[in-house]
């Protein structure tokens, strides 16, 4: 339950933030609204045609098939794509 917990108090955290800079965000729980996002997350990331992953700034930019970008800020998503050294 403690996961659960902090990843309602994340989630809420997010929300409020965004009010504050008067944009307002919606956030899914319930298991069908998330099933969908994530199906839904799934098609974006197979329009992936390359990336640059840069883990000294903590980004991830993936080029999309047609020629389209986004960019993914995370302390941990650039390590975690990142080939080992040597590789």
């Amino acid at each position: 339950m403690a996961d659960e917990d902090k990843r309602l108090a994340a989630t809420e955290r997010v929300v409020k933030l965004e009010e504050e800079l008067e944009a307002s965000g919606v956030a899914y729980h319930d298991d069908d609204s998330l099933a969908l996002a994530r199906a839904r997350l799934h098609e974006w990331v197979d329009s992936i045609a390359a990336t640059v992953i840069s883990p000294a700034l903590g980004r991830v930019t993936l080029i999309h098939a047609d020629g389209g970008q986004s960019t993914i800020i995370s302390p941990t998503l650039p390590f975690t794509m990142s080939k080992p050294a040597g590789q």
